[in-house]
């Protein structure tokens, strides 16, 4: 899979491969925010392109595009702006993507951090034939006043596959008719149960444990293990120089 950036300036778009820590899990007791395997992949997955100014945002209420001042240091075009109104902010993006035929960019905010006041709008961009750049929208969700640091980032992307959802049929089954699977969830609930009214109890063996770690270390309840392709980091290629 190739994902080609052509910067259309002649300053490179600051993009860094996107990373696992969040300010608020580092926060949590014993970090244990960071026990959550799905919560790692996620915030890990894709690439992140940072803000390249420090920059105030004023949201007064309203639909005008008036209604958003924004006060920034640095070139004007490297400004976030008031374009479309109702509370969005539109950060340019100075380059244009082009990813392999019959996949797009899902192209969103920094994954699991959230902004007080203002929320990332999410698209899914055509980048395989598409000779547009698109640019990263937030809305605000209440006026008021919204800061975004140089170096912070305000988008993350990652590559999917066109029509695959169209091509996913979706269904509903009773779990007794994979006995299998219904004796392993089973287990794992019966082991959940057992685990946390350990904690609560002050169990010699719950509390040395901690945390229950079968799904993180890829295994089944019963100790099996589970797909060979199991993982507990992921971390996409930094993009190359020219």
């Amino acid at each position: 899979m190739k994902l080609i950036c052509y910067p259309t300036s002649a300053e490179l778009p600051q993009i860094r491969t996107a990373t696992v820590d969040r300010d608020w899990m580092d926060a949590t007791g014993q970090r244990f925010a960071y026990r959550c395997l799905p919560l790692n992949i996620a915030n890990s997955h894709g690439w992140e392109i940072l803000n390249p100014v420090d920059a105030e945002i004023i949201w007064r209420g309203g639909a005008g595009l008036d209604a958003i001042q924004v006060t920034a240091d640095g070139p004007a075009h490297l400004h976030p702006m008031s374009h479309f109104g109702y509370g969005v902010v539109t950060f340019a993006v100075p380059a244009l993507f082009r990813t392999e035929p019959g996949y797009d960019l899902y192209v969103t905010g920094p994954v699991n951090q959230a902004k007080d006041g203002i929320a990332p709008l999410t698209g899914i961009v055509e980048t395989d034939w598409s000779p547009y750049t698109f640019t990263m929208n937030w809305r605000f969700t209440r006026p008021g006043l919204v800061r975004f640091r140089k170096g912070e980032p305000f988008c993350s992307f990652f590559p999917v596959k066109r029509g695959m959802l169209e091509a996913t049929e979706a269904e509903f089954r009773p779990m007794e008719s994979d006995p299998e699977l219904m004796a392993l969830y089973n287990e794992w609930t019966q082991s959940r149960l057992d685990f946390n009214k350990g904690l609560k109890s002050g169990d010699a063996a719950a509390l040395a444990q901690g945390w229950q770690r079968t799904y993180f270390h890829g295994r089944k309840p019963n100790g099996e293990p589970g797909p060979a392709d199991h993982r507990t980091k992921a971390k996409a290629c930094p993009f190359s120089k020219p």
